[in-house]
């Protein structure tokens, strides 16, 4: 079978980091062409400044990894779908939960692959913590998220702007684990967004949710943590503790603890070149949604100014 052909569109540090290693490690795919105004891709590999310029000239393409922030994300995708290219969406999938649905339905309606990617889940622990929970009741979730802006997000700008979800950015891979491996829906309570007097985006926040059982979810959101880092999920259930560390790649259980290898960037290829061969979609916007809800119900508090 031939490889599908992919352009990756963004040649940012996650692109650097993740899609290009992860796309040169798979035989489903090959790299057809990087696409940025700034920043050049590898060499050897046709770049253009952009996705317009590369879909007049060449070369052909089946496929699109939008790799950029979210603001601009919506046109890229629809320029894309216009001419029948499959679209991998880095998280969040976009800007607002309305131009998700629209580029869901032109991509139903042009019969091409719209894929939300949530590399999260992909983690080493997530399926066998999923799998686990399926059969456990759910009394009460605790979530830790807590990293050094300064380390994972050096000098992006966007980030603090509208759409740019500030610390939701990190915190949304949380939810997106969250939003998998519980059995049942999850939804808002309320929430504390804490946004520095320069910025337009939070810095950290607190959430209060739970499941439609009942079960209380408890979120703590912090770009400010300086040292070790903590991404860690623990569940209690009427079975013992479950808890996912190091953002879901070690899970431990009454049983014992797994730690394997990693390949959330990998898995997340897989899956979309699995989809484009089955002429089928998957744009899960529920941990999106909870972002959203964050947003519309959450107090506001103003904090000290952060700079870079």
């Amino acid at each position: 079978m031939e490889p599908i052909r992919i352009a990756v569109v963004g040649v940012g540090k996650i692109a650097r980091d993740q899609h290009l290693p992860a796309i040169a490690g798979t035989q489903a795919f090959s790299l057809a062409a990087t696409v940025s105004p700034h920043d050049p891709g590898p060499k050897g590999v046709p770049h253009l400044a952009s996705l317009e310029e590369l879909l007049e000239k060449g070369p052909a393409i089946d496929a699109v990894a939008l790799c950029t922030p979210p603001q601009v994300r919506y046109g890229l995708a629809v320029q894309a779908l216009k001419r029948g290219i499959h679209v991998f969406l880095e998280k969040p999938p976009g800007a607002t939960l309305s131009e998700v649905v629209a580029l869901r339905e032109r991509a139903d309606k042009v019969g091409v692959t719209l894929f939300a990617s949530w590399h999260s889940r992909f983690a080493a622990g997530v399926a066998p913590a999923r799998a686990w929970l399926a059969e456990r009741k759910i009394e009460k979730v605790s979530i830790v998220w807590r990293e050094d802006v300064r380390v994972w997000h050096p000098g992006q700008a966007w980030i603090w702007e509208p759409g740019g979800l500030g610390v939701f950015d990190p915190g949304i891979n949380a939810l997106s684990i969250l939003t998998h491996i519980l059995p049942r829906p999850v939804f808002l309570k309320a929430a504390t967004l804490s946004l520095p007097e320069n910025r337009a985006a939070p810095i950290a926040a607190d959430l209060s949710m739970c499941d439609t059982g009942g079960a209380k979810i408890h979120m703590d959101l912090d770009w400010r943590q300086t040292g070790p880092q903590s991404w860690d999920i623990v569940v209690e259930t009427d079975a013992g503790t479950l808890k996912l560390s190091q953002g879901g790649a070690v899970l431990s259980t009454p049983s014992g603890t797994e730690h394997n290898e990693d390949l959330e960037y990998p898995g997340l290829y897989s899956r979309f070149a699995n989809l484009i061969r089955g002429g089928r979609s998957d744009v899960d916007m529920d941990p999106f949604r909870l972002v959203a809800d964050a947003f519309l119900r959450g107090r506001r508090e103003t904090v000290a100014a952060f700079n870079d």
